[in-house]
């Protein structure tokens, strides 16, 4: 079932004397539930896609569908309330309030909804901040927030007020990549459990190959769309490395495995494999250098130690993962951070 059907939309405005054609006869259908990318260079016209799903701007040409509702010749007024009510924003500058603590700047939108009363919104705030892992940061101040964290508000901004599609504008752009890889997760993640439909702009691959559909725009022109390419899931990938190897136990007990088969699939067995596994722990590898690095996605947290303590609880997870490590440094491959 389409959410969002953009017919033959054409967008333009003046830039002094000059007539700029920002989109020019763009046709796209979205589905329900769909965690989609929107991708193309600076000026390509991505932005302005968002926009018009995002009642922000109105086309010059062609008509936009919301959820069925034709929103092409709305009132302001009409808007504002079809933005409040269907669409969350989750921007690449955070947009918080300064001024405003983590709990507050979540609760902003929903003053525009009447019909909530205050321990509804309370409620809600405490349910979106639990669910990006800052119950404990409630009172804090933007300034008092990590980049990471104050991405996390603003999804649990654009979640408090239910909305049916969040726009997501180049959300990873001011991140460090093992924080943005985290957003990206826990953005994946609540939208396989919740069934809420994103839409990115974006030109960060990352995005467009954990996206389930894929659209390139080029010159306000839509290029290509389509399913968007996927990694080789993890599963497949170690399959491989038993067979070929003739290993057992993801390699750890006999062969000899070439350290490039298991490298990056580390990555993907986190975020391929283990669906929630973002939420249970608060740490990152990245696997890009010669030396790979375990580091802490969290302040608060040591994940050495952390990771240690689930080993020793025999956690399947983490012992799984222990055998892929343990593989990779039986290659030469140092791991700092990850116990031995």
């Amino acid at each position: 079932m389409s959410l969002v059907q953009i017919e033959n939309v054409h967008k333009e405005y003046m830039l002094g004397e000059q007539l700029v054609h920002a989109l020019r006869n763009i046709t796209l259908s979205i589905d329900d539930g769909v965690f989609l990318a929107i991708a193309g260079p600076s000026g390509s016209g991505k932005s302005t896609i968002l926009n018009l799903i995002g009642c922000i701007d109105t086309p010059s040409q062609g008509k936009i569908l919301i959820n069925g509702r034709d929103v092409s010749g709305q009132t302001p007024d009409q808007l504002a309330d079809m933005r409040a009510r269907t669409i969350g924003f989750i921007f690449q500058t955070f947009n918080l309030f300064p001024v405003l603590s983590a709990k507050e700047n979540v609760e902003y939108p929903l003053l525009q909804i009447k019909e909530l009363s205050a321990a509804e919104r309370r409620e809600r705030v405490n349910k979106y901040l639990g669910i990006v892992g800052l119950s404990k940061y409630g009172g804090h101040r933007p300034n008092q927030l990590s980049g990471g964290q104050r991405q996390r508000v603003a999804i649990a901004r654009a979640l408090a007020t239910h909305p049916k599609i969040v726009l997501a504008d180049e959300p990873t752009a001011n991140l460090d990549h093992a924080t943005g890889d985290g957003i990206l997760q826990l953005m994946k993640e609540i939208n396989r459990e919740s069934k809420t439909t994103f839409i990115f702009s974006t030109h960060d691959n990352r995005v467009m190959t954990m996206a389930d559909r894929l659209v390139r725009v080029e010159d306000g022109v839509m290029t290509s769309s389509g399913l968007a390419e996927k990694a080789t899931p993890a599963a497949v990938v170690r399959e491989k490395i038993l067979q070929n190897q003739q290993i057992k136990s993801l390699g750890v007990e006999s062969g000899s495995v070439p350290a490039m088969a298991i490298r990056g699939q580390v990555n993907r067995y986190l975020f391929l494999e283990n669906n929630n596994v973002y939420m249970a722990t608060p740490w990152h590898i990245n696997t890009e250098a010669g030396n790979w690095v375990v580091s802490s996605c969290f302040d608060d947290v040591d994940a050495t130690a952390f990771i240690h303590e689930h080993l020793n609880a025999r956690d399947a997870f983490y012992v799984d993962f222990h055998k892929l490590i343990t593989t990779a440094r039986q290659q030469g491959i140092n791991v700092e951070g990850w116990p031995t």
